[in-house]
């Protein structure tokens, strides 16, 4: 299988709130936008985890969207804290 690659990165740093520090975007490939993808401290404080949108309907939090193939998903956190360490 081909790991697509990521084309594009865009982070916004925001205030911190509850371990919320920006807010990251990609495009795959030229074609694929992803957006509102969260950059959190790690709770023990070193280095920092994305997360995906979801949506919460009723008790539950629905995935807007997210990578299914492990390589994928770790292609696009790798690029996202790259970039953060080197703009923060």
């Amino acid at each position: 299988m081909k790991i697509m690659r990521i084309t594009e990165i865009q982070i916004i740093p925001i205030k911190p709130k509850e371990g919320l520090v920006a807010f990251a975007s990609v495009v795959v490939e030229n074609s694929v936008y992803l957006g509102s993808i969260g950059v959190h401290t790690r709770l023990n404080g070193k280095g920092y985890r994305i997360t995906y949108p979801t949506k919460k309907i009723g008790n539950r939090n629905i995935n807007i969207y997210h990578p299914i193939d492990k390589e994928m998903s770790k292609v696009i956190e790798e690029v996202i804290i790259s970039k953060m360490k080197r703009i923060i």
